[in-house]
């Protein structure tokens, strides 16, 4: 098995084991998904560079672990401005199972006439919580027990495909956390991956570090994903400090502040599905 989230062979995109989900051996994690979505907003052609400021994960139904067929094109091309929409189908029976949509902004260098005066990244907190202490501070996480009838662990994501160290809360605990988390294998075999691959694999995270519900006990598995980024994250670490509400009956939010080792970046929303197990 490739140390990579995905192989790929020129028509189709294999999971590995690394993948997988907390929910089920048979279905994937949204964060590999959410990485794959994000590989091919960023690789359709531009003409000038652009920064993926905001990528929107619709996760239609469990990904098998099976081969996959990702398609993108730019639904709207601009200069300033464009839109990619991006399509994951299952490579056996061509149903559709994620649908991805980025918005890209022109990228230009801080010396361009364009923003000559525009001050530098605000490094405003959308939040109450301090500035997270770094991942060396952090507590490698115990991984939550599988949250499907039987029990018991297996090579995933959330265990093996990403390292996660949390400096506040814990799988365990139940509430708002703050984790640091790395890709602890590529996205794709032999890729070194994109800031925005890097954050979206992060950011769906987010309800499973900060939930209100204990594991084994209810599912709580987000449909969609929503990430936006102010700046492309630096280095390998990505932060998230997250929390989780309980809205109407059966739905919730989580909600994510994203860090790197320079400050705040972005931030990722995810709705939530809500359901008592047995």
């Amino acid at each position: 098995m490739a140390d990579a989230l995905f192989t790929f062979d020129g028509d189709h995109y294999t999971p590995t084991d690394f993948a997988r989900g907390p929910w089920t051996p048979e279905a994937l994690h949204g964060g590999p998904v959410a990485a794959l979505v994000a590989r091919a907003g960023e690789s359709c052609p531009s003409p000038a560079p652009m920064h993926p400021a905001r990528l929107t994960v619709e996760l239609l139904r469990p990904v098998p672990v099976a081969p996959l067929v990702v398609e993108a094109e730019v639904s709207r091309p601009g200069r300033k401005v464009q839109l990619v929409d991006v399509r994951v189908r299952d490579a056996g029976d061509g149903q559709d199972l994620a649908w991805g949509r980025m918005l890209r902004i022109r990228a230009v260098e801080a010396a361009d006439p364009l923003v000559a005066g525009v001050p530098p990244p605000l490094q405003v907190r959308a939040t109450d919580d301090p500035p997270p202490p770094g991942p060396a501070q952090g507590a490698a996480a115990v991984q939550p027990p599988r949250a499907s009838e039987g029990g018991g662990t297996y090579r995933a994501f959330h265990s093996e495909g990403a390292e996660l160290r949390f400096v506040r809360g814990a799988f365990e605990r139940l509430g708002p956390s703050s984790v640091w988390v790395r890709l602890a294998v590529p996205v794709v075999d032999g890729e070194e991956p994109s800031p925005m691959q890097r954050a979206a694999a992060a950011s769906d995270f987010g309800n499973g570090v900060s939930t209100e519900l204990p594991f084994g006990q209810y599912l709580f598995i987000n449909p969609d994903l929503t990430v936006a980024l102010d700046r492309p994250p630096v280095g390998e670490w990505v932060c998230l400090q997250a929390r989780t509400s309980i809205g109407a009956p059966g739905t919730g939010q989580a909600q994510s502040v994203l860090w790197d080792e320079l400050g705040p970046v972005g931030l990722a929303v995810q709705s939530l599905v809500i359901e008592r197990l047995g």
